[in-house]
C-alpha cells in the first residue's frame, strides 16, 4: 500500500519549514536551549497564532482546530528537522491523554489552554517527565487516578539531559494541590502511544536533516582537487544513509497514521516506529559526524547538535532494543 501526505498535509509541512528556516537557525537554537525557558516564546507563539501547532488535534468545541493527530505529527516532524526547542510533542501527548481518559470537566478547563499554547505535560509514576518542569497545565497519573496537578503547588525537580534542547523534571505528588481529571488507564494508554510515535516523527524530521546538511558539504569540501562528494565510497555511505532516512520516514508515517486513527496495529507500530527511527537516527548522526570530519565536533557546527539530538531521542520514552522486545509479531 502506498502512503503520503494530502496536498494540505504537505501544504502545511512546506508553511511550518518555510517558518523555521527564517527563525530557527543554529545561532537562535542555541541561545533558545540555554535560555530559561528552554526554547523560543516568540517562535512557538508564531507556531501556534499561525499554524495552529498545539490546536491541530483537539476538537473545536474545547478551542482546537478540529483536525487530527496526524496533522499534528506532521508539524512535529519538520520542528525535529528544524532543531529547534519546541513544548510541542509533550503538549501533544498531555492533550491526547485528556481526549482518551480525561472527564467532561477537565476537558472543558484543560484543552483550550492547551489549544492556546500553554506548556503542557503529562507525568506517569516516578520516572522523568517531558517539559515538567515549566508546564502550567500539568498532568498526573497513578494506577488509581488521574489529576490535573497546579503547578506552582508541587514540588518539580529538574533532570540534566545529554540534549539541552530537550526539558525533562520529575514530580512529587506528595503534598501537591490536584484535581481529580478522569481514567488513567485510557490516559495513560493513549501516552505511550503518541510518545512513541511523536518521538518518531522527530526522529524521521531529524534523519533528514541530517542526510541534506551531510550531502551539502560533500559538495563544497574538496580534497585532492575534486569535492569529495564525488568519491564512490562516500557515495555508497551517503545513499545508505538516504536509504535509512526515507525508511525511517515510512515507518514514521505509518505508525502516526495507525495511531491517529486508532487502527487495531496501532501499538505495533508505534513500537516498529520507535525503534526503527532510534536505531537509524543513531547511524545517520554517526556518519554525518564521520563525512563532515573535525568541524562536526566544535560548538560552532550544526553536526554535534545532531548527534547529542539524535542519541537524547534514542532513550527518550525506551531505547529501541526495549521497543523490539514489546513487538508482537
Amino acid at each position: 500500500m502506498e502512503f503520503g501526505l494530502s496536498e494540505e498535509q504537505q501544504e502545511l509541512a512546506t508553511i511550518v519549514r518555510s517558518l523555521l528556516a527564517k527563525r530557527a537557525d543554529s545561532a537562535a537554537v542555541r541561545a533558545a536551549s540555554l535560555s530559561e525557558t528552554g526554547y523560543d516564546p516568540e517562535l512557538w507563539s508564531t507556531l501556534v497564532d499561525q499554524v495552529g501547532a498545539a490546536a491541530l488535534n483537539i476538537p473545536e468545541e474545547y478551542g482546537g482546530a478540529g483536525f487530527s493527530l496526524f496533522e499534528s505529527l506532521v508539524v512535529l516532524e519538520e520542528v525535529g528537522r528544524s532543531l529547534a526547542p519546541s513544548p510541542l510533542l509533550s503538549s501533544l501527548i498531555t492533550s491526547e491523554a485528556i481526549l482518551a481518559g480525561g472527564d467532561p470537566s477537565a476537558m472543558q478547563r484543560l484543552l483550550p489552554r492547551i489549544a492556546a499554547g500553554e506548556v503542557a505535560a503529562f507525568v506517569t509514576g516516578t520516572a522523568p517527565a517531558l517539559d515538567a518542569d515549566r508546564a502550567t497545565v500539568l498532568l498526573a497519573a497513578t494506577p488509581d487516578s488521574l489529576v490535573e496537578v497546579e503547578p506552582g503547588r508541587a514540588h518539580i525537580t529538574p533532570v540534566g539531559a545529554l540534549d539541552q534542547t530537550l526539558r525533562l523534571g520529575t514530580l512529587e505528588l506528595g503534598g501537591a494541590t490536584t484535581t481529580p481529571a478522569g481514567d488513567p488507564a485510557d490516559a495513560v494508554r493513549r501516552a505511550r502511544q503518541v510518545r512513541f510515535v511523536g518521538v518518531a516523527a522527530l526522529q524521521a524530521g531529524l534523519a533528514a536533516r541530517a542526510v541534506e546538511m551531510t550531502v551539502a558539504y560533500t559538495r563544497e569540501r574538496v580534497q585532492f582537487g575534486r569535492p569529495i562528494g564525488s568519491f564512490q565510497a562516500l557515495k555508497h555511505r551517503m545513499a545508505d544513509m538516504l536509504v535509512l532516512q526515507e525508511m525511517s520516514r515510512s515507518a514514521s508515517w505509518s505508525a502516526s497514521y495507525a495511531v491517529a486513527t486508532g487502527a487495531d496495529n496501532a501499538e505495533h507500530l508505534a513500537h516498529v516506529a520507535k525503534s526503527y527511527c532510534s536505531d537509524a537516527l543513531d547511524r545517520i548522526a554517526a556518519e554525518t559526524v564521520q563525512l563532515h570530519g573535525g568541524i562536526a565536533i566544535t560548538w560552532e557546527h550544526d553536526a554535534q547538535l545532531v548527534f547529542k539530538r539524535a542519541h537524547a531521542l534514542s532513550q527518550l520514552f525506551g531505547q529501541a532494543h526495549e521497543h523490539r522486545a514489546l513487538i508482537r509479531l
